[in-house]
């Protein structure tokens, strides 16, 4: 469906055979395709797997709800690498950086790996020699709060198009990578979600209390410091790509552990992968529906498409304890 529908409707059959058949005489649908929608898709499914897949495991460490993948900072450290790019660049060189084209859209790139990458590693430094799971969460929660200040400020000393520019970038995008820089994404991001699969017999320890898995022989300091790198890498990846699209990382594991009824991790992790991919898809074809002028920002639609969820989690514990 993201590959056929839009704002020019595409049939099914026409899909199959821009996809597959080298000779198509149809030359605006392949450029819709191949220049579009097809790299939309591909960082659409690895993106929602990636977050999901980062949501659960701070969730699980943190033992919190309502953790996601920005809750150590990791998203605020990219907007602030954005930041020092996008809001910088017009009091220095005295034009927006967006106008710069393709070389703008790497820095732009760049600038969001670099500054979520530096922020994790503050995160993991301070997991090692900071003791207690709660003290790493609050001083991740800390640094993310300073990065946000930093960007207000220089929000406040920016030009006005500087501003928009970086705006629109907090919005989310699915559609700023290439056909080829899409396909190396999507590897990527599935490769390091597979390793999360070694992480399940840990994880399934750590939901039980540390106290309960330091008695099985879990190491929780050397456990704690792989699970925030693997989550914060997924983290760091996908918003320097896509944007801060955030939201997805915390719903999508309610609706995982709804639908697995289990609390083992390794189906959970899986649970997490196919529904955070098929609700990212299905944001981004909301976002694309005809009769919207353009697309919406993706993160309204996440939000709008995920809020119900934690709402009804929150509900029917509620209702839950109050039965028992």
């Amino acid at each position: 469906m993201n590959l056929a529908w839009g704002s020019v409707h595409i049939p099914f059959k026409g899909v199959l055979q821009v996809l597959f058949d080298s000779d198509t005489p149809n030359v605006v649908w392949s450029n819709i395709l191949i220049r579009t929608r097809l790299p939309q898709a591909l960082v659409a499914l690895a993106a929602g797997c990636a977050l999901s897949i980062s949501g659960l495991l701070m969730q699980t460490l943190f033992r919190n709800p309502l953790a996601g993948p920005s809750v150590l900072g990791i998203s605020s450290g990219a907007s602030l690498g954005v930041g020092f790019v996008v809001l910088i660049a017009g009091n220095l060189f005295g034009y927006s950086l967006s106008s710069v084209g393709l070389v703008g859209d790497m820095a732009v790139l760049i600038a969001a790996f670099v500054g979520a990458l530096g922020i994790l590693l503050i995160i993991l430094m301070v997991a090692r020699h900071v003791g207690g799971t709660l003290s790493v969460l609050i001083m991740g929660v800390m640094i993310g709060y300073l990065s946000n200040s930093l960007v207000s400020i220089m929000k406040f000393y920016s030009l006005e198009e500087d501003i928009h520019s970086y705006v629109i970038w907090g919005l989310g995008n699915f559609g700023k990578l290439s056909l080829d820089r899409a396909n190396y994404f999507l590897l990527f991001t599935l490769a390091v979600s597979l390793l999360s699969l070694f992480l399940g017999k840990w994880l399934n320890m750590l939901s039980l209390g540390d106290n309960y898995a330091r008695n099985l022989g879990l190491r929780i300091e050397r456990s704690r410091f792989l699970i925030i790198m693997l989550s914060g890498v997924l983290t760091a990846t996908v918003t320097a790509s896509c944007g801060p699209i955030i939201f997805i990382g915390m719903a999508v594991p309610h609706l995982a552990k709804m639908v697995s009824k289990t609390s083992n991790h390794y189906i959970l992790i899986l649970n997490s992968a196919i529904l955070g991919s098929a609700t990212a898809l299905l944001c981004n074809l909301i976002a694309r529906l005809p009769g919207f002028d353009g697309a919406l920002p993706i993160n309204s639609v996440t939000a709008f498409v995920g809020a119900p969820v934690v709402i009804s989690v929150i509900w029917r514990r509620r209702r839950d304890q109050l039965s028992v």
